[in-house]
């Protein structure tokens, strides 16, 4: 068993080959309305859509600048665009996968089935206990597995679409984390991604002044901004890693995103793992994890193959672990995997006919603002949207629309702005 105070090495480690010109995916936010209020909520909800000659823009300004293999439709809540369906056949149509980003509140079953039919190939569902969601306003996070498992199955049901579920981790719920882990491993045959993204905010009147071309500016405005700081600030992907491994030591990231500014972060930390779920009784169980082999092979074959990088893998994947098998005799991770499945199978042979699930384990940690005002986001981030006809972080958007672009933060005191490209 392996010490679960190592420390995680960037070196050892498969560095995702994203670019912004070459990436998985692209961010489209057809609508700016929601259903919820989001405590880490980054951006202002607006009775706004946009219409379809828009969303064709947008994706005509991805199509020009950037080869990649999924469309997350986000938002707001992409589900109250009355043309989703629309949408959705739109981007299948220009030969991507469209997969929606949602809160899941307005979903019903039929829904999905003509989401799917109009060529949906999965969703992400953002819940968290810092949502406001009526009915589960008092909930812990343990409490909205209820919640997951019931659009989990409802996905299943309607079938051949992947589920992820992500949530935004505060200081309070960090606890939570390794739960949520274990909740994903129970139920590896539903659940295909779990993501933890790590809570931001900018405070308006901290450590920092905030300046644009020179001029200082208010942050007040911005939906991320906090008058006084409640939660840490600085939540990173080593401390939900360290988290983790408290109660599941094996646990093993293998590929990552770096910084714009640090090298050694981990801005996007990925973990990938075989198992089988829990069932009439019997607990879960993980196999094994992919090293940074697996990782690499994956996406340089398939963009060897198809020319982009894998987003979202097929659903029928997901559930054929044991093909992946092979690919021990060059990764020593699956290697393992291989030898605890052969083994698992001495001691029940039924195994044989059950399927061997992959899943993945993701922990996102946006911005981070470093002593001297330089701001390290995502090297390669996949979740750039479109403003004014070009491609910008989504996570900053905000700041693009109140402020005309990007935002520096100096050290209060320091007199001269540095200049930024935004």
């Amino acid at each position: 068993m392996l010490s679960p105070n190592r420390t995680l090495d960037h070196r050892q480690l498969y560095r995702l080959p994203w670019t912004d010109a070459d990436n998985v995916l692209s961010w489209l936010e057809p609508t700016a309305k929601c259903n919820l209020a989001c405590e880490g909520c980054y951006r202002e909800n607006l009775d706004e859509h946009k219409t379809l000659a828009e969303v064709r823009a947008d994706l005509d300004v991805f199509n020009a600048h950037r080869t990649f293999d999924s469309v997350s439709i986000a938002g707001g809540e992409p589900l109250l665009h009355p043309e989703i369906l629309s949408i959705v056949r739109m981007i299948a149509k220009d030969g991507h996968k469209p997969v929606i980003n949602t809160n899941g509140l307005a979903l019903t079953e039929p829904l999905l089935r003509q989401l799917k039919e109009a060529g949906l190939v999965g969703l992400t569902f953002h819940i968290d206990s810092k949502q406001g969601r009526p009915g589960w306003k008092e909930k812990n996070e343990l409490e909205l597995n209820e919640l997951r498992l019931e659009l989990a199955r409802m996905v299943r049901r309607v079938g051949g679409l992947s589920c992820a579920f992500n949530a935004t981790v505060y200081e309070d719920t960090l606890q939570y984390v390794p739960s949520l882990v274990q909740f994903a491993q129970d139920h590896i045959d539903l659940i295909d991604v779990m993501v933890f993204i790590l809570y931001r905010a900018a405070v308006n009147d901290g450590e920092f002044d905030f300046y644009r071309e020179g001029r200082k500016v208010s942050m007040a405005p911005l939906v991320y901004s906090v008058d006084k700081v409640e939660q840490r600030l600085d939540l990173n992907a080593r401390e939900v890693v360290g988290k983790i491994r408290e109660r599941f030591p094996d646990f093993n990231p293998s590929a990552f995103l770096g910084g714009t500014e640090q090298a050694d972060s981990f801005k996007w930390l990925l973990t990938g793992r075989f198992g089988f779920p829990a069932r009439d009784g019997v607990p879960s169980k993980i196999l094994g994890y992919v090293g940074p082999k697996f990782m690499e092979y994956v996406q340089t074959v398939h963009h060897a193959v198809t020319g982009r990088y894998l987003a979202y893998a097929p659903k029928g994947s997901m559930e054929a672990g044991r093909s992946a098998l092979a690919l021990g005799l060059i990764e020593p991770g699956v290697r393992a995997t291989a030898k605890n499945y052969f083994a698992n199978l001495l001691r029940s042979p039924l195994d044989l006919f059950r399927p061997l699930h992959y899943q993945s384990v993701m922990v996102i940690q946006p911005v981070d603002v470093l002593a001297d005002g330089r701001q390290d986001m995502c090297d390669g981030c996949p979740d750039v949207t479109v403003h004014d006809g070009k491609l910008v972080w989504s996570c900053r958007l905000e700041e693009y629309r109140k402020h005309g672009g990007l935002v520096q933060c100096l050290p209060k005191g320091c007199a001269v702005p540095r200049v930024v490209r935004s």
